[in-house]
């Protein structure tokens, strides 16, 4: 199978999505207390910038232009010690594949072992360990695929094999980290990375077995990490960030210079652009130096001390909350829904839905985030179903999942929910609570299809959806709302519950309740924003 220059493109965007949804679960990981933020989260804004660059290039871009903006967007919107390196080894990965028209196995081995050379040219005392390792052992996962000759899907698997793999060995490498019973948020940021690239331009799903693993065997996804409070006796308090554009800027004299100012000091680049990092007691020094020798901006300057209580202080609270006999995991999206959920009780709410279903990974580091004796996943769509349930087989604890189909329904179901009864009895009740729950929804057509009744639905129409059944077309909402309503049954209904969408206005909301209202008098109208993507209302009838 051959890859074109767009399919590297969006796979680097995906990839970005992905590690920005995870970057939490990263961040979790720092066993530091928070000397630069967060490595998931300073991660993720430096893949966010290369991405903005690269849709920002024009159309038919060649190799050099698309390489250029993943250089320069990696410089300009590092973050932190894990982004500064995570851009180094972007960089080494562009300027290694410059050479090939192909990506293939050799094309591949050849940016990797580059990445490596300018990764660890970066760092003036690089540490086994941590995100240079994982990215050293990758780089031999790649070069034993090009002596071994495999395809360029076979290497593509090797590497985040070995990228897994390598993270696994880090706290046996890294004191620190084994102490406290966690591998290296950096190194765990990168194979995220790497897997998620290659689940994007393989078209495959990401390495869900070995993911798995990861999660049951390792210490590193768990919540039950506890956060090191060694901040005090640490030598400095500030974290410096910044750009320099300069003409005259020597690298190898900068560091020279950081190293007496802190530590953890970086200056990346060429002229005219260079991004500088050191931890240090005086700013005002290490800025006046830079300035001597060109114009800063992006100027970054943090309080490393006040960071650390902040963090100590939320994962304290996370850690208090109190243990529970039955807690809940829900799959939902908008942020009104979500607050629905959790205010009849659930825990952990999954962003997830038509449109995004969270893996079994995500649902389990979910479950894994519950303080409950047992646990209930509620996947609200019938596509996440299967998913819930091989989370639930390889939880710790004892885990259900009430198969409930939409948002409502899992109202419905949370409502049946009794924290004194047995896991088998809630999922019980609990089904029975959404059972007589008819759900509809309202979007737009993307394509000319047909409905349930064989008519014709042209792109662009307004859709009504009946559990599952396209029931209702119109050229309104209003329209496809009410058409729906009748072949839910209102007119027989108690409740009707109304979930208005983030595309849906206020004023259009209270004009189709004015309307429900008048068709249905009888009927009790409980309408909340629930801000949902691509489907402008979805309402249940019960």
């Amino acid at each position: 199978m051959s890859y074109t220059r767009n399919d590297i493109v969006n796979a680097i965007a995906a990839a970005s999505k992905t590690l920005s949804e995870r970057k939490d679960e990263v961040n979790r990981l720092n066993v530091f207390p928070v000397p630069d933020g967060d490595t998931g989260t300073n991660m993720s804004l430096t893949l966010e910038t290369v991405v903005e660059n690269l849709a920002a290039l024009p159309i038919g871009a060649d190799g050099a232009q698309i390489r250029k903006a993943i250089t320069t967007g990696a410089l300009m919107g590092a973050r932190g010690n894990s982004g500064v390196i995570t851009s180094q080894i972007l960089r080494g990965l562009c300027e290694g594949s410059a050479k090939y028209d192909e990506f293939n196995t050799e094309s591949i081995n050849a940016a990797f072992e580059h990445a490596v050379d300018v990764a660890f040219q970066a760092v003036r005392k690089p540490v086994e360990g941590t995100i240079l390792t994982v990215l050293k052992d990758t780089a031999a996962a790649t070069k034993h695929a090009r002596k071994k000759k495999f395809s360029t899907e076979e290497t593509l698997d090797a590497l985040v094999d070995g990228a897994y793999a390598s993270v696994q060995r880090t706290p046996e490498l890294l004191p620190v980290l084994k102490e406290n019973g966690v591998v290296d948020a950096g190194g765990y940021g990168l194979a995220i990375l790497f897997d998620a690239f290659v689940a994007a331009i393989t078209g495959r799903q990401g390495k869900l077995v070995d993911e798995l693993a990861f999660a049951r065997d390792m210490a590193a996804p768990k919540v039950e990490i506890e956060q090191v409070n060694d901040w005090e006796g640490s030598a400095y308090r500030y974290c410096n960030e910044f750009l320099v554009d300069s003409d005259v800027l020597d690298k190898d004299e900068a560091l020279d210079f950081l190293s007496t100012m802190g530590d953890c000091e970086l200056c990346v680049g060429e002229i005219p652009k260079f991004k500088v990092h050191v931890h240090s007691n005086t700013p005002d020094k290490v800025l006046a130096w830079f300035l001597e020798r060109g114009q800063i901006s992006e100027v970054h300057i943090h309080n490393m001390q006040l960071q650390s209580a902040a963090r100590t202080e939320a994962l304290a609270a996370e850690q208090e909350k109190e243990h529970k006999p039955l807690g809940f995991v829900a799959v939902a999206a908008g942020a009104g829904n979500a607050k629905i959920l959790e205010s009849l009780g659930v825990d952990v709410v999954v962003s997830g839905g038509q449109t995004m279903n969270p893996s079994t990974k995500d649902l389990l580091d979910a479950v894994g985030k519950v303080n409950a004796d047992a646990v209930i996943i509620l996947p609200n769509n019938s596509n996440i179903i299967m998913a819930a349930q091989s989370a639930a087989g390889f939880a710790e604890v004892p885990c259900a999942v009430v198969p409930t189909k939409s948002v409502p329904q899992a109202f419905a179901a949370l409502f049946g929910a009794d924290p004194e009864a047995s896991l088998d009895e809630n999922v019980e009740a609990m089904t029975d609570a959404f059972s007589e729950v008819k759900t509809g929804e309202i979007t737009t057509a993307i394509k000319d299809s047909k409905d349930a009744h064989d008519n014709p639905i042209k792109e662009g129409d307004v859709i009504g959806i009946a559990d599952g059944s396209i029931e209702a077309v119109g050229s309104s909402l209003e329209e496809v709302a009410m058409g729906l309503l009748s072949v839910m049954e209102a007119a027989d209904a108690d409740t009707l519950t109304l979930l208005a969408g983030e595309d849906m206005a206020d004023e259009e909301f209270e004009a189709l309740i004015a309307k429900i209202e008048e068709a249905y008098e009888d009927i009790e109208i409980d309408s909340h924003r629930g801000e949902q993507p691509l489907y402008p209302l979805i309402m249940s009838v019960e």
